[in-house]
């Protein structure tokens, strides 16, 4: 079987990905201390503009989700879509298109969004050429993936594969619609919708981003890894297929709570609160279903740190999705909203879930698209483990405080209404919990660290064995 599996399967393509998901977490993570750093130390920017908070900030934000983020679903996605379905990848050729194409495409955005050139929209601030190469880098994965389907040899599509198809046609939707420019340069475009109908949609595209990429793409990720490495099936199947339909349709609706209290038509606002809540179901339908597959094997988290990074990662899952219901409720959002409370729930669900579950889903793929069957050193991954868990607990601590500690004081009033803080004395009050952050932030970048060595490590072995 093993011969047979290395001579249908296209795991190059996979190995590309993989090592690139290590390469741009790095430099992701890297920009994501150096922007903690700032906000700690402002001087820390050096007054050159190009390493400015505001210059930074969208390119650690693009580079953790698209280009780390992305590399990982990627790799996920080619390596778990021809197993399921017993057969090669659909075109080696679109394979590689979308390796170089969404390559060229983080490099692109590291180039210009430090020079400032940007649409200015959160987490689509890229210009209009580069979102029309996103579209059609895009696409190309669809026609590989769906192509793949379409051969399959496997008569039932697995529910990590409904997962991942929502995820391509949903995010190809949102980014077209969202990104929809009038060009008056190469450089610069003016978006197509006006005030508030752009903020809407927007939110309509921020919050589905997350929906659809950080949720279902990962999704998908967890619901093929987590059973092979548990080497167990997954706890309910039924539990699997009616978590994927509430979650598709529910999730679409929820954008409007990132505009509570705005000009947003109340009933809208209203819509998007209701739709928030009744997201907790369906969330914590896939966190039960993620953690009973390890009912009877528990014990095995003892020995396989592999194993608990996906354990923990779906813990987060639940507690974020917990979270982000709860902060959508008028009278919860009024303390929360523009506060560092956002930033904590945001880091618990892209540290603590998304990193998390791809790292799993990496040290699963690295050894096997190498042709070992385990990573260099266990002991490494078990230390990657441990400083990825304290590092996003202080990090999201350090923002919990400092996000319920700033809504208090932006809402303290004196008896004759004024205001008891002035907003400098609430940044000045934040400082503690910024240098905590950036401690937090320091020691999961440096588990990254670990995680190339580890990775170098097992591809010299590889070579070696094989030369």
């Amino acid at each position: 079987m093993a011969v047979e599996t290395a001579t249908i399967y296209d795991d190059e393509i996979v190995k590309k990905f993989a090592i690139m998901s290590v390469v741009w977490g790095i430099v992701g993570m890297l920009v994501g201390v150096i922007a903690a750093a700032q906000l700690a130390f402002p001087v820390l920017n050096f007054d050159i503009p190009y390493l400015t908070f505001g210059r930074i900030r969208p390119l650690h934000t693009n580079a953790v989700i698209f280009a780390f983020g992305g590399s990982v679903l990627f790799a996920a996605m080619y390596y778990s879509v021809q197993r399921t379905c017993r057969v090669r990848l659909f075109s080696d050729a679109l394979s590689n298109f979308t390796f170089w194409g969404w390559q060229l495409i983080i490099v692109l955005a590291a180039v210009t969004l430090p020079l400032g050139i940007t649409g200015g929209k959160e987490y689509a601030e890229l210009e209009w050429p580069i979102d029309i190469l996103i579209a059609i880098v895009w696409v190309a994965l669809g026609i590989n993936f769906f192509g793949t389907l379409w051969k399959r040899k496997e008569n039932h599509i697995y529910v990590g594969n409904w997962f991942f198809m929502a995820m391509i046609i949903t995010t190809a939707v949102l980014h077209i619609f969202n990104s929809m420019a009038l060009p008056v340069s190469f450089f610069k475009s003016y978006s197509a919708y006006a005030g508030l109908q752009d903020a809407m949609v927007q939110w309509w595209y921020g919050h589905n981003a997350v929906g659809f990429i950080l949720t279902a793409g990962f999704l998908g990720i967890m619901y093929y890894f987590l059973p092979k490495q548990a080497q167990r099936p997954i706890y309910s199947y039924r539990l699997s297929i009616l978590h994927f339909w509430t979650l598709i349709f529910l999730y679409i609706w929820a954008g409007p709570h990132h505009l509570l209290y705005t000009t947003l038509p109340d009933w809208t606002q209203t819509l998007g609160m209701t739709f928030s809540i009744m997201l907790l179901v369906p969330s914590w339908g896939g966190m039960v279903n993620g953690l009973m597959t390890l009912k009877g094997a528990w014990d095995k988290l003892r020995t396989d740190p592999i194993l608990k990074f996906m354990v923990v990662a779906i813990s987060f899952y639940g507690m974020s999705t917990f979270e982000g219901p709860m902060m959508a409720i008028r009278t919860v959002n009024a303390l929360s909203h523009y506060t560092d409370w956002g930033i904590g729930h945001v880091h618990s669900g892209a540290l603590g879930w998304v990193a998390m579950i791809s790292i799993g889903a990496l040290y699963y793929m690295i050894p096997r698209v190498f042709g070992k069957t385990e990573m260099h050193s266990t002991s490494l991954i078990n230390a990657h483990f441990w400083m990825s868990t304290i590092g996003v607990v202080v990090y999201i601590v350090a923002m919990w405080i400092s996000g319920i500690m700033q809504g208090l004081m932006w809402k303290a009033v004196n008896a004759d209404g004024s205001l008891t803080y002035t907003f400098a004395e609430s940044v000045a009050a934040m400082h503690p919990y910024y240098v905590m952050r950036l401690i937090g932030g320091f020691i999961f970048f440096s588990g990254m660290l670990v995680m190339a060595y580890n990775l170098i490590m097992t591809a010299r072995t590889a070579e070696r064995r094989v030369a």
